[in-house]
């Protein structure tokens, strides 16, 4: 499973990549979009919404479940990744890279250190 090291995790499945600038992109991890299976839709806030840490921000769904993803940072969302209307399995193909879901604005850069790194996410997943 992938945990890339330069990340940041929650334990709802979201990671967070500081941009620098007070600015992070967010997504759902490998293990969140293999959990759901093949997603068929994602619903994105738009540009200037405000959002609140550990709320509800955008919702993907599934041919499994329809799921709520978690804000990880309080802020203004800037940027949402429009390519995931034409195709939302990039989430599944590349859930690190091109299956970003959203660029927020930080409210507080210091919330970047209540999330896990790399290896307190996988000792989160190990039974």
């Amino acid at each position: 499973m992938q945990i890339p090291a330069d990340l940041k995790y929650t334990k709802e499945h979201e990671w967070v990549r500081d941009e620098g600038d007070g600015v992070v992109t967010i997504g759902i991890t490998h293990f969140a979009q293999e959990a759901l299976g093949d997603i068929v839709y994602v619903e994105l806030p738009a540009p200037g919404t405000a959002v609140e840490a550990h709320s509800e921000c955008c919702v993907v769904e599934s041919v499994k479940a329809v799921s709520d993803v978690y804000s990880p940072v309080t802020g203004e969302v800037l940027e949402t990744n429009d390519s995931l209307d034409a195709s939302p399995d990039l989430v599944n193909e590349t859930p690190y890279t091109d299956g970003w879901m959203m660029k927020i604005k930080l409210s507080d850069v210091a919330e970047l250190d209540d999330l896990l790194d790399a290896e307190g996410y996988q000792i989160f997943l190990t039974p």
